[in-house]
């Protein structure tokens, strides 16, 4: 069996995952390519027939620590919004992509937990952390589409 390999290039389809308690608290995670950055959870697919939520489940714990995998207690509270986002790729990431690729799909995913947990980071992608109620954590984020998947919390949350 060959090795598995990392992909030369991202793949431009990818999840972003609202993680938030019943209060509608929000977690948000600053990037550590970006320091004034504050973001949901987000990655892209590992391989283009990856399930997003998967994906979504994979992004969560490599990201937080948290795990939302198949079989855990919080299995059940990743949601999948079933809402997708296009939108163009930023200027400063686009040659993680291949030539000529300059648009991604992402796919919105809330996760439910029981309260505020302190996130393990990924010091190589996040290096600080911070749960606002969700109108401020909408406000904090440097992406509209992070914003408004945000504002969309309460009529998912139900």
């Amino acid at each position: 069996m060959a090795p598995l390999t990392t992909p030369l290039y991202k793949i431009p389809e990818s999840v972003l995952v609202v993680i938030h308690t019943p209060a509608l608290d929000v977690l948000l995670i600053r990037r550590a390519d970006a320091d004034e950055f504050w973001q949901s959870v987000t990655g892209s697919k590992d391989t283009a027939d990856e399930p997003v939520a998967l994906t979504a489940a994979r992004e969560v714990a490599e990201e937080t620590g948290i795990d939302c995998g198949p079989g855990t207690a919080l299995a059940s509270q990743l949601r999948d919004w079933r809402l997708q986002n296009v939108y163009d790729i930023y200027p400063r990431w686009r040659g993680r992509y291949a030539p000529g690729v300059t648009r991604n799909t992402e796919h919105l995913f809330g996760l439910c937990v029981p309260e505020r947990i302190v996130p393990v980071l990924s010091p190589r992608e996040h290096t600080a952390w911070q749960w606002l109620p969700y109108r401020d954590a909408a406000d904090a984020c440097f992406s509209p589409s992070n914003a408004e998947a945000i504002l969309l919390l309460p009529q998912f949350a139900r």
